[in-house]
């Protein structure tokens, strides 16, 4: 028996793959045309329990995507995709095979672990299966709550690039209202990283406190507990991280002087209204004519109170950043301010200047 050509053996193997389970991806690159795809990328899924190849094609701007069962996907490839690119990649979990114009190259493979087969690859997400047992009494995961589950796995994922590098074990939540973040926190230390860090949360509504102790105490969350109390006089045991997310008003300046007070190596604050600094809001006359529409000077004063926070933060020796909490279509509120502790004495040079041009005679942190 002749050995096959270096395209039909490559299609060989391709069926042979598709057949054993072996198969991991296909790539063509190389593309003879400049108006087509840059690349097309090809891998198994099962769409209502028939196998299809879901082939990717990789444009400059936008990407496409196109499902052909697999029964049908060798013919369809040869006679559409291939005769496009000059190079193919067929991945499997024994050999990787590689087809150029010069022949048909073998390398180690790259993967040797078939990848899932589901269409919609799962997403990596720290909220688990096993924070189902406080996601679910909390009603978290109820349609209708899609939203704040984006907000909370959000606030997860920056929470854990912020605490990654600094040595926490305790963390207060101000103003937690039903827990969502305190959990959250918890959730991230002890069950994601196993870190026996202590979490607190502080709210003012005794009912809220209550319940959310209940719900701690029933799913067992050693080192989680709730204290009745406001933010600027609750008592607290030395902290190493404080969060404050979506306090109102002058709320996060409370947190924001606590977590200074104790020395916290990390404050964290999403800013909710902001009430404080625009009666007294003053910006220099050529400002004057777009300040004229209520939503300007609205949205002016709250980019200069937050930019005031970032300031204070900053002379009181903190490294700080201004980032997105979530895309605004799912709450305009959705700046954060991250701070941490740098050990450093602060500059407050900018302090003066930044008030002077807005006419900011006092604010919430002198």
């Amino acid at each position: 028996m002749s050995n096959p050509n270096p395209t039909a053996r490559f299609w060989q193997l391709f069926a042979q793959s598709c057949a054993d389970g072996s198969f991991v991806r296909l790539i063509f690159s190389s593309g003879r045309n400049a108006t087509g795809p840059q690349k097309v990328i090809g891998r198994l899924v099962e769409l209502k329990g028939v196998p299809h190849l879901s082939l990717t094609y990789r444009y400059p701007t936008r990407d496409i995507t196109k499902n052909i069962p697999l029964t049908e996907a060798a013919v369809w490839l040869r006679d559409n995709i291939a005769p496009q690119f000059r190079s193919a990649l067929l991945g499997t979990t024994a050999r990787d095979w590689q087809l150029t114009p010069t022949g048909l190259l073998s390398h180690k493979p790259a993967v040797t672990t078939p990848p899932p087969r589901a269409h919609d690859l799962p997403k990596h997400t720290l909220l688990d299966d096993s924070a189902r047992d406080w996601l679910e009494p909390l009603g978290v995961l109820r349609p209708a709550m899609a939203d704040k589950r984006r907000q909370i796995e959000r606030y997860l994922e920056i929470l854990s690039h912020l605490a990654k590098p600094i040595a926490v074990s305790s963390l207060a939540d101000m103003g937690s209202g039903k827990g969502y973040l305190t959990f959250a926190a918890w959730h991230l230390f002890h069950r994601i990283w196993r870190k026996p860090v202590r979490v607190l949360g502080v709210e003012a509504r005794p009912d809220l406190v209550a319940a959310a102790n209940r719900l701690a105490r029933q799913i067992g969350a050693d080192g989680l507990e709730f204290l009745t109390g406001t933010i600027q006089s609750v008592a607290l045991p030395p902290v190493d991280a404080l969060i404050a997310l979506h306090a109102c008003d002058t709320a996060t300046d409370d947190a924001i002087r606590r977590g200074i007070e104790m020395n916290a190596r990390l404050i964290v604050v999403a800013p909710c209204c902001h009430k404080q600094v625009r009666p007294q809001f003053a910006p220099p006359d050529p400002l004057a004519p777009i300040l004229r529409h209520g939503i300007m000077a609205e949205r002016l004063a709250e980019w200069a109170t937050d930019g005031l926070r970032a300031l204070h933060l900053e002379a009181a020796g903190y490294r700080t950043k201004l980032l997105e909490f979530v895309p605004s279509e799912h709450t305009p509120k959705n700046l954060m301010i991250a701070a941490v502790r740098t050990g450093r004495v602060g500059n407050r040079e900018a302090l003066e200047p930044f008030r002077n041009f807005f006419g900011i005679q006092h604010d919430a942190l002198d």
